[in-house]
């Protein structure tokens, strides 16, 4: 009786040599870490396409004035609560800690001087601008990104207006302006805060307190801290307008570019605080 076994053995064969298909692991590790570099290189060219555009629309007619004051409404006097409010409990807790830690070594008169030059060179254009990103800059995203989803953004196109200049622009110059303005009002209620806690709590000389921070603070100081307010406004409303103006994929990616714009912003304040300082000090590295 005739055998199958070549039938059989060509089957198995066939099953032995068969390959797995699709990229091996070390493929997919290798396309993920390239992806890394070519997708920062991809955002940095379209962040500096947008900035060029803002820029040039920035001194060409028409002047959209009325975009502007309602850009510097939204993005400067509607912040002013929650600046305010973050501002008090920053410069409280601030106040707080360093009279308890300047006490150990009889030192807690400095307590004003530390205070006045940490609001007014870090601590008030910093948390100002984080408090401008998490509320405006994120509102600017969404609203963006709402109107490019919806063909909004293309029908003022159509109409022959620039979308950069009729949106972009009005709320990248607010930010210029307007987190200056909020930053001095963090120093202001920050340093209220903290002479709250050291004075009234802890009973330091209120004269001593305010005489050490008039001593300290110089115009040099405040300048430091207004051009570094000026430089992260025009930076989070950027990363905004960025994040919303090319949003896609409806109303999911309209979230998704409205949490990168805040998390982005947020790196960029720090990074930038980091480059700014080292400018200001004369130090590179």
């Amino acid at each position: 009786m005739a055998s199958n076994t070549p039938e059989a053995g060509t089957k198995t064969s066939a099953v032995e040599v068969a390959e797995p298909t699709g990229p091996k692991l070390w493929e997919r590790a290798a396309d993920a870490l390239l992806a890394i570099p070519i997708a920062l290189l991809a955002e940095i060219g379209t962040m500096a396409r947008l900035a060029y555009e803002t820029l040039r629309w920035m001194v060409r007619p028409p002047y959209r004035a009325r975009q502007l004051v309602d850009a510097m409404e939204f993005i400067g006097v509607q912040s002013i609560f929650i600046v305010g409010l973050t501002g008090t409990f920053v410069g409280a807790v601030f106040g707080l800690q360093l009279v308890d830690s300047l006490r150990d070594f009889g030192a807690e008169s400095q307590t004003g001087s530390i205070v006045s030059v940490a609001l007014a060179r870090e601590l008030g254009p910093v948390f100002a601008a984080l408090m401008v990103s998490s509320r405006a800059g994120s509102a600017i995203a969404t609203e963006l990104g709402s109107m490019r989803v919806t063909s909004q953004i293309d029908a003022l196109t159509t109409m022959s207006v620039s979308p950069v200049q009729y949106l972009i622009v009005p709320r990248v110059i607010a930010g210029f302006t307007m987190v200056p303005a909020l930053a001095l009002v963090f120093d202001l209620v920050g340093y209220g805060g903290a002479y709250f806690v050291a004075v009234k709590l802890f009973g330091l000389d209120g004269g001593v307190f305010e005489e050490r921070a008039r001593w300290f603070v110089e115009g040099s100081d405040l300048a430091q801290g207004l051009v570094k307010a000026a430089v992260f406004g025009m930076a989070v409303t950027m990363i905004a307008c960025r994040q919303g103006y090319y949003a896609t994929g409806g109303a999911a990616g309209v979230g998704q570019a409205t949490n990168r714009a805040v998390v982005q912003s947020a790196v960029a304040v720090l990074v930038l605080d980091y480059v700014v300082t080292a400018i200001f000090l004369g130090q590179g590295g």
